[in-house]
């Protein structure tokens, strides 16, 4: 994993800082607020909540002078997970309902309409095989988006998604 990151309590990189290369489940044990951040290197998922919970938003190398006004949701910044490179294959399955039941789809491919392309009516669980992906609220790859690394996902209501219909997804093909 190659990344670096810096958080500045205040927009415009102002206020005390807190710079890391690694997840960071609470930004409070560094930093009392978070509004702006650089990235140096790599990609980064920032949340709004501690331990990777919230609404979620993908940072690659660049600059984010105002958090709130750039994502529009939450107040700060207050967990960080470090998206790995991955280079190799890509492949997950959908599935239409909770514990992989329903209608599955597989892709290998970005999808930026799941319920158009493959005519299924909800996304509420996956399993991701390998890669890295984004999934989004709404088609064409937009709208809150939640980060989807190898494993299983049981339940997508389970993780605080209740309600939300995922429509588009794509791989992390870039080391950022």
């Amino acid at each position: 994993m190659h990344g670096k990151i810096i958080f500045y309590e205040d927009r415009n990189f102002q206020g005390r800082s807190y710079e890391t290369s690694t997840d960071c489940a609470d930004m409070a044990s560094h930093l009392s607020r978070c509004h702006s951040c650089k990235v140096e290197s790599g990609c980064f998922m920032v949340y709004d909540r501690p331990n990777f919970q919230g609404n979620q938003y993908l940072v690659r190398r660049g600059e984010y002078s105002d958090y709130q006004r750039m994502i529009g949701f939450g107040d700060c910044i207050r967990s960080c997970r470090i998206i790995p490179t991955h280079k190799g294959s890509y492949k997950i399955k959908i599935y239409e309902m909770e514990n992989f039941g329903g209608q599955m789809i597989e892709l290998v491919e970005d999808c930026d309409n799941i319920q158009d392309r493959h005519h299924i009516s909800d996304c509420q669980s996956c399993n991701v095989m390998d890669g890295h992906w984004l999934i989004y609220e709404q088609p064409q790859f937009r709208g809150r988006m939640m980060y989807l690394r190898p494993g299983e996902y049981r339940s997508f209501k389970e993780m605080g998604y209740d309600g939300l219909r995922f429509n588009s997804i794509r791989r992390i093909t870039d080391s950022c």
